[in-house]
Parts: structure tokens; sequence; C-alpha cells
């Protein structure tokens, strides 16, 4: 049932016409980048290397082609050309990350890069002089390798470096920005670059390596928000958040017990391993915390290998939020598996079998990206009912293509129009308050171990043209005029 507030835009009961809908006044809408991603300038103006640029220059096909995100899109040099493509949209707001080691080279504010001061001080100074308001992320995935030689996120001193990493961030740009993102996905982070190893920085640590950055991850979050909460709000009156990605998961057999527990088992050690200390409880989840306890105990370790938070690090972490940031890209179905390996991982203490519909198309780019606008909706109302029912910003949400993808991306525009029906319907019939949505991405550009070989841009780079010129996909065509209306278009050809 719709809200009060959100009874003007309410569908009327003879049945609900998306294209009589529009989104609330003062909706975010925004499109998402990241450093590595599309800056390039890997060496430029005294920026010092990340735990990125060693782990593509080390090839061995870890990524795509042993491509490396050493030019990217350029923008560092060619930052204008992405304005344009910000002001075409029509964006209100645009999310980025500040290379942290273009910044501060070693990682800490003993030296300070005053050409990577400058270089995003233009940024944000260009975006507000255009009506753009910028959601700016700390640390997404590019950590100083100097950082990384001295233990990276398996180290606890991490804690402290990044709290002064992030007053310095809030010290230099936060009169101007309002909205800020401290880590993107510690999810990812702990489980791909810190267990298996396939990411940067490539550590293969399984059991316990992602248990210990994750936990370190959620203390650094919440030491640099009590820093903004003390030292900065009462002035910048700003907003600090950590972005979590989430698939939506369901049981395979719905009428199976088993199956219903390894679902809740899977959302647990996916989201609320992070959601559930920061929003909640300042503690894992119960699940999570007795599955590792238990799987511990049976492979021989005297305790979990879940390191535990003490009582005076949980009142630290709870309430650490001031906005909920979600990633989200797809759905799976899931089945109780049991566990009968003995080497420990994350993907075994949770004894959860992820599955892909067959009947679920899936987004020409990307493998594992199953096409399902619905799981969004049931996500949003699932976060609305677990986490207080917090304000929720979609700070990334795509559909990756094929390099050489025809600019006429018709399917990936049908993929956006019907995600954007189901946020409608998350606002105005599950009552979320869903305050923005930010396309994963505004650009082509270097998606990780996949190289340049998918693209999740609204503009298309030419990777092979050395002036790496942008070009807009249909989708940016079709998003620009959402935007321009607050509302969904009239669809055309079949859409």
């Amino acid at each position: 049932m719709a809200s009060a507030a959100n009874a003007s835009f309410a569908p009327a009961s003879g049945g609900w016409d998306p294209e009589d809908v529009s989104f609330p006044s003062g909706f975010a809408w925004g499109a998402a980048t990241a450093a590595y991603q599309v800056e390039g300038g890997w060496n430029a103006d005294g920026k010092g290397p990340n735990v990125w640029d060693t782990f593509t220059h080390q090839g061995g096909d870890r990524v795509f082609k042993n491509q490396t995100g050493d030019v990217a899109c350029g923008s560092y040099t060619l930052w204008e050309e992405d304005l344009k493509c910000i002001k075409q949209l029509g964006l209100t707001h645009y999310r980025f990350s500040l290379s942290w080691s273009r910044l501060l080279p070693d990682g800490t504010t003993g030296f300070i890069n005053q050409k990577g001061v400058d270089y995003y001080n233009k940024i944000i100074n260009d975006l507000l002089a255009n009506g753009v308001v910028p959601m700016v992320t700390l640390y997404h995935f590019d950590l100083p390798q100097h950082l990384e030689d001295q233990g990276g996120w398996s180290s606890d001193a991490i804690i402290d470096t990044f709290d002064s990493y992030a007053q310095f961030c809030f010290s230099t740009f936060g009169d101007q920005v309002k909205l800020w993102i401290t880590i993107n996905e510690p999810y990812i982070v702990a489980k791909d670059g810190y267990e298996r190893g396939i990411v940067a920085p490539g550590v293969v640590e399984p059991g316990t390596g992602a248990y210990r950055t994750a936990r370190n991850m959620i203390k650094a979050h919440a030491k640099a928000w009590h820093s903004y909460n003390l030292l900065f709000r009462r002035t910048q009156h700003g907003f600090v958040s950590i972005a979590l990605n989430s698939d939506w998961a369901e049981p395979l057999d719905p009428t199976c017990l088993a199956d219903q527990e390894a679902t809740k088992r899977y959302m647990a050690f996916c989201l609320g391993w992070f959601a559930e200390p920061i929003f909640i409880s300042g503690d894992y989840p119960d699940v999570m915390k007795s599955q590792i306890s238990a799987r511990s105990a049976k492979e021989g370790y005297q305790s979990s290998r879940l390191p535990e938070f003490t009582e005076e690090e949980k009142m630290m972490i709870k309430g650490t939020a001031d906005f909920f940031a979600l990633n989200y890209y797809t759905t799976r179905k899931v089945k109780h598996q049991e566990n009968t390996h003995s080497e420990p991982s994350v993907s075994r203490d949770r004894e959860a079998e992820q599955i892909m519909d067959h009947s679920w198309p899936r987004a020409p780019g990307s493998s594992w990206l199953a096409v399902v606008p619905w799981g969004l909706r049931k996500l949003l109302k699932y976060i609305k009912d677990m986490y207080n029912n917090p304000i929720i910003y979609i700070t990334e949400n795509g559909f990756s293509q094929r390099d050489f993808a025809p600019l006429d991306d018709t399917q990936r525009w049908k993929y956006f129009r019907q995600t954007l029906l189901e946020i409608l319907k998350a606002i105005f019939l599950d009552d979320v308050r869903l305050k923005g949505y930010f396309v994963w991405s505004l650009l082509d550009n270097f998606e990780w171990t996949c190289g340049y070989s998918c693209r999740f841009g609204l503009f298309h780079v030419d990777f092979e043209n050395p002036a790496l010129p942008r070009v807009p996909y249909r989708s940016a065509i079709e998003y620009a005029k959402v935007i321009s209306k607050n509302g969904l278009t009239k669809s055309t050809d079949e859409l």
C-alpha cells in the first residue's frame, strides 16, 4: 500500500500503468564509474602504484588477454569528454571514486600529491557548476600497493590508515561533497581478493583470509563514519555509507525446508555479512556465526575461523550508515549443498549451491549475469524489512554487452526499462524508501578480469582509437528521456 507521502503518485485502483506514474520529486538519476576502470594515467603526475596496477602488470592470463587499466578510458586527461556525456544524459548525480594512490602515493598522509587533489577538485567543481551532485567513493578496489606490501586489508593497521585517508578526503573535498561511500563491495574484496585470489591483490588464503579482511573493512568503515560524524557532519552536513553488493536468492524447491534454509544462509553470507553489523546489531548474522563455528570445530580448529567482534567494537560498528547503498545485478535459485570437503572456504561454509534458472535470459557480455529485473524489487523489499526500512540508493545496476555490440542496444534498454518498472513498484506498492538509481556504467571501461571484453557503458568507447571517442548507445538516449520526464516514456518497438 502506498504511503501518504507517495499517494499523489500512486496508480489508480483500476490497474498499474507505469507510464502514468512519475518517480518521486528529487529522485537521484545517476551513473557510476570507478577510478581504476576509467582514468588511465596509471603513473602520471606522481600517482603511486595500486594493487590493480601490480596485478595486471604481472600477466599470467588472470585478466582477459592480459589487458590493463593503464590507459582505460583516459579519463585522467579526458574528463571534459566524460562531463559532456553526463550533461547529454541530464544526470542529476554522478558517482565516481577517488584513486587513493593518486592522492596519497604510498597510501598515507605523509606525502600528498597536489596534482591528484587538483584533478578531483576539478571534477567536483565542474559537476556542481552543471547542477550535478557528486557521490564519491573513497575505495573502489584499488588499494595503494605500498599498503598491500604491509599486509593490506589483512592487517589490523589498515583500520587507522583508512581512517586517516578518509579524514583527509572529508577535509579536502567535504565542503563540496555531501554523499560519501567508504568502501565498494567489501564482499568481493574479501572473498575474491583475499581468499580465492582471482582479483587484486591475488591473495589465496582459503577459509580465513576473507573473514579477517572483511572484519577489518567493517571496522575501517565504522571508524571513518564516526570520524565524519564527530569532526565534519556539523559543518559539512553530508551523509556516509558503504556500498554492498547482493544477489536476490530464492529456494530452488520452494517446498523444501533444506532449500529454504540454504537460501537464508546464502543471503546471510552475502548481504548480511556486512549489513547486519552495520545496520542492525554490530555483529554478524547468527546463522553465519553458527555455520562457521560448527565447520571450524569439525575441521579441528580450536576456535571459529570467523574472528569475533568485542562488545566495544559492536557498539562502534552498529548504526554506522546514513543510507543503504546497494549494488544489484542478478538473482539465483539456491539449494542445500552438504559440505564434504576438507579445505574450508566461504562458499563451503554456507552450504548453499547457487543455480541459474535456464529460463532466465543472460546478458550477452557476462555468463554469470542472469537478467532478472523482478529480483531487484524483491531484494529492495527484503532490505526494507530486514534493515529497519532505510533510505536506499541503488548505486550500481547494469547489463553487459560483448565487445563490438551494436549502438542500437535494444535488448539492454528493454532490461533497463523493466528494471525501472520494478523500481516503481518497489516505491509505490511496497513503500520502499528508494531515493536514487545509478546505472553501471557511464562508459565502457576496464571491467576487471574481463578487461575490455564486456561492455557495461551507456557510452561506447573505441579503445582502438587513441582519441578514445565516446558515442552514446541507444540505452543512453532512452535513459536521458526517462531522466528528463522523471518517469518512463511510452514504449516503442514492443519494448
